[in-house]
């Protein structure tokens, strides 16, 4: 089979892919059909956390397959109970809702915060404010939630209830909360699709202070910069906020469909039997995946992810043809002079895979990844960027 040209007959054009057909990995070197290696910088987009052929990962998911692949949410099963408690126990808040997905976490993480309310206060209080630059998903719900307009073309009418402030500036925020129609603020401690732009301490503290004084859930999107991305287990942990309900997946059970929705506690009751439910939610294969990712970022780990993240500021920070690098941990933005277009495929040409977000390369390699090799791609990126 020409993977390539069966591809673009029989599958949706939505991805603008690149002529590589990986075949196969191991950690952070992947392959393609003729043998060659690749660094991988990507890690799906921050999917896989402990790179690819993890062999803890594997064995769970095996192991998990071999006694039930899946089961209705009617009955308990033991990987999604050890789950749950677990990114309890990593996160303070008090339950859990599993979905599919970053988008479903986030339409879930809507539906709570617009039934607190309205439970509490009645209807009308239903507006969420964003973030310009924002991005919380791509279903219609999640897409009206998203700050970016280019996102938003073709796809009207959206749905209402949702206004887009910008990042950084408490004086819009309250402004949108003067009208007392709101019931949630929305953010995400770094924008990732919206450019690797982490928010300011001093916004996020503001931010926080006056959504509890004005009893507005403060909704914290973890999809990407969450399990230990960014050198804490949440990103939210470097302001030393609490959020009423975080929304988290990609990492999360490190390659398999999984996201998860975190209440505290003003709203671990809000979504009582019957007003929320997904079909595949915590399926056993997954969530037996989630707990050999979860169970394994320790304190250790997210040292290491903040040193080697250190590391990649410190040698690109005013390396020839870089402009700024911006982002946390394992979640890095490098914009520079040269188009990122053209640095992606001349890394690729040398054996790296990096990613894009807006006009930045964008750097989520496994937590795991070597140093050395870590070294050796970023090394790559610096020489390309150069050139």
């Amino acid at each position: 089979m020409d993977i390539i040209a069966t591809s673009k007959q029989c599958i949706a054009p939505t991805y603008a892919r690149v002529p590589l057909v990986l075949d196969h990995g191991k950690g952070s070197l992947l392959y393609d059909e003729a043998g060659r290696e690749y660094i991988d910088l990507g890690s799906g987009i921050a999917v896989n956390a402990f790179g690819v052929s993890d062999k803890a990962w594997e064995k769970a998911v095996c192991e998990q397959a071999g006694k039930i692949q899946h089961c209705s949410n009617y009955y308990y099963t033991a990987p999604q109970a050890e789950l749950a408690a677990l990114l309890c126990q990593k996160s303070g808040l008090k339950n859990v809702f599993f979905s599919n997905s970053g988008a479903e976490a986030n339409e879930c993480a809507i539906k709570a915060a617009r039934k607190y309310s309205s439970d509490k206060y009645g209807p009308g209080r239903h507006t969420i404010v964003t973030l310009v630059s924002s991005f919380h998903g791509r279903t219609m719900a999640t897409l009206s939630a998203t700050g970016q307009e280019a996102m938003h073309v073709h796809f009207a009418p959206f749905l209402p209830g949702f206004i887009h402030v910008q990042a950084d500036d408490i004086r819009a925020l309250e402004q949108a909360l003067v009208k007392g129609d709101v019931c949630a603020v929305m953010m995400e401690m770094i924008q990732g699709e919206g450019g690797v732009y982490p928010l300011d301490g001093d916004y996020v503290h503001a931010a926080a202070q006056l959504c509890a004084a004005k009893d507005v859930l403060l909704i914290v999107d973890e999809v990407q910069c969450g399990n230990g991305r960014t050198g804490k287990y949440f990103a939210y942990m470097h302001h030393g906020v609490q959020p009423d309900i975080v929304s988290t997946a990609k990492g999360l059970a490190g390659g398999l469909p999984m996201g998860a929705t975190l209440f505290g506690e003003k709203t671990k009751d809000v979504l009582s039997a019957g007003t929320h439910g997904s079909t595949y939610g915590g399926n056993p294969v997954c969530g037996a995946a989630g707990v050999s990712v979860v169970s394994r970022i320790d304190e250790e780990l997210l040292a290491q992810v903040t040193e080697k993240g250190a590391y990649i500021k410190n040698r690109l920070h005013s390396a020839p043809g870089v402009e700024n690098v911006s982002g946390m941990g394992l979640m890095i933005g490098v914009k520079a002079k040269k188009d990122v277009k053209d640095i992606i495929a001349g890394c690729r040409e040398k054996g790296v895979l990096v990613l894009s977000a807006k006009d930045k390369v964008r750097l989520l390699p496994a937590l795991n990844i070597p140093m050395e090799l870590l070294q050796k791609g970023i090394e790559i990126l610096a020489e390309v960027i150069a050139q």
